[in-house]
């Protein structure tokens, strides 16, 4: 087993695979290029930016008419699936806090649905080909994507922020 997969001290798995229980089914529309394998890949995509590496979204060809209304300049939300990562560990035992949390209160990828969220700029759009450039993303080249929602301030600014 890799040391990627290692239980940590205070961690606690769950007595099944998420991945065996089936609720609802989901539809990649396309998947990420990016830099970054195993390895060398950000912690965030705050990280991700000030590496100064670029990505882009390579949807399907039935999901580029999708794209209308999209603009370069814009911010844009993806909802990518972490499909490398763990889903078993309940309680995660992260590297930059002391003791163990519970999965629902860190952003690790390891968790029952490993989805992930990233609010990113649009840098070029080419609709024809369903192609978007990104400033940045904090995955592995080839993750999924599962969807793309306008980043809209008004919306997703919570009031005290």
């Amino acid at each position: 087993m890799s040391d990627r997969f290692a239980t940590r001290p205070g961690e606690v798995e769950l007595g099944f695979d998420p991945a065996e229980r089936q609720d609802a089914l989901v539809r990649f529309i396309g998947k990420l290029r990016t830099p970054w394998s195993e390895g060398n890949c950000p912690k965030n995509v705050r990280a991700a930016r000030e590496s100064g590496q670029s990505a882009r979204i390579e949807l399907e060809p039935d999901f580029a008419p999708g794209l209308e209304g999209v603009e370069v300049g814009q911010g844009v939300i993806l909802i990518y699936w972490m499909n490398h990562a763990r889903r078993d560990l309940i309680r995660q035992a992260p590297r930059h806090v002391e003791g163990t949390r519970g999965t629902f209160a860190l952003r690790s990828p390891v968790r029952p649905n490993p989805l992930a969220m990233s609010a990113v700029r649009i840098t070029g759009i080419d609709m024809e080909n369903g192609v978007v450039e990104i400033d940045a993303i904090d995955c592995f080249d080839g993750t999924p994507l599962v969807d793309i929602k306008p980043w809209i301030p008004t919306v997703d600014m919570p009031a005290e922020v």
